[in-house]
């Protein structure tokens, strides 16, 4: 379940090789997205051009649809589902970019960048208000509770993150609950919808496995803040310390790390603006005391359970493809 390099161009055969079984499908999901928010407005039309532009790989949908596929009798509605599940992600990292003023998303500027941080939440709102549109308009309760349910939890999430007020309190249970919320919600959702739409006796399965395969996701993404090079500098990004957000491997190490120590990540944190090299001082830290170690066996431990989860599913091509994609969200690189 390793994918035997971590280069881009590895990563992205590994995705090519994953999406292969619905890969018809995945080309109709980019069509259904530009009909479900297309409107007759220039402003939208604009905003919309710049966002079909910025999806990613389409990673969700591609769940939803191995997930809906694993009997291999996957109905015709499980690519507008793709597409709403897709919409919701595009929705959450619209107003994430509006609520960190970033700049930069997958290396294009954001809508609240290149529009305006108005445009940017306005647009947010669109994006979800059209999914749940299409949703009443399929009219199945069960997909669209669990859909809606995903959006509640990713919102809940957020706030319960904004509410933290002493971060370096947040315990590794607090941690996995966000996560959970954050991230997982939305495997979910879309590993529950697949089901619906193909693979009905497999849902509580394909449930469990999407959580489990969302929670390894994010703590891989986590670990990447502190082991990933910036191309110009060769130093880990520091992203989330830069922001004072506190993930697995901190979490880890501060049970670890002598009173010395956790002064400095202290300091960090009381600073409002930590500059690089305060920053790569408390990476060096987190990695002394084992915090990226105890992650990495953490985010394993996910991917295992992920597996288990497909251990009773009937053998598909879709069922290789979600095992496959296990071993993509522990090695990828974003």
């Amino acid at each position: 379940m390793t994918l035997s390099t971590r280069t881009p161009s590895a990563l992205a055969a590994a995705l090519r090789d994953i999406q292969s079984p619905v890969l018809e499908q995945l080309e109709a999901v980019s069509q259904e997205l530009w009909r479900i928010v297309s409107a007759d407005v220039p402003l939208v039309q604009e905003v919309q051009g710049h966002l079909m532009g910025m999806k990613g790989k389409l990673f969700r949908p591609t769940l939803l649809l191995l997930s809906s596929a694993v009997e291999e009798r996957s109905q015709p509605r499980a690519v507008t589902y793709a597409a709403i599940v897709e919409l919701i992600h595009l929705a959450t990292l619209v107003h994430d970019d509006a609520v960190d003023h970033s700049a930069l998303r997958r290396g294009m500027p954001t809508v609240n960048s290149l529009f305006s941080h108005q445009v940017s939440v306005i647009m947010g709102d669109y994006l979800y208000l059209r999914a749940l549109r299409e949703l009443v308009t399929l009219g199945d309760l069960d997909a669209m509770r669990a859909i809606t349910s995903a959006s509640n939890e990713m919102t809940l999430g957020e706030m319960r993150q904004l509410s933290a007020f002493d971060a370096l309190a947040f315990t590794e249970s607090d941690y996995e609950t966000l996560i959970c919320a954050k991230t997982a919600s939305l495997f979910v959702a879309a590993c529950d919808v697949g089901a619906l739409c193909g693979a009905p006796r497999h849902r509580d399965a394909l449930v469990r496995f999407g959580e489990r395969l969302g929670m390894a996701f994010q703590v891989a993404d986590d670990l990447l803040d502190y082991t990933e090079a910036q191309e110009m500098t060769g130093k880990p990004s520091g992203l989330d310390l830069k922001e004072h957000k506190v993930t697995l491997p901190l979490i880890a190490a501060l049970r670890e790390m002598p009173s010395s120590d956790r002064a400095r990540v202290e300091t960090l944190f009381a600073t409002k603006q930590p500059d690089d090299e305060a920053i790569a001082e408390v990476v060096g830290i987190v990695r002394d005391h084992g915090g990226l170690d105890y992650a990495r066996r953490r985010g394993d431990q996910f991917a295992r359970e992920a597996e288990d989860a497909l251990a009773e599913l009937p053998d598909s091509p879709a069922r290789s493809a979600l095992v496959d994609a296990i071993a993509y969200v522990v090695e990828r690189r974003w």
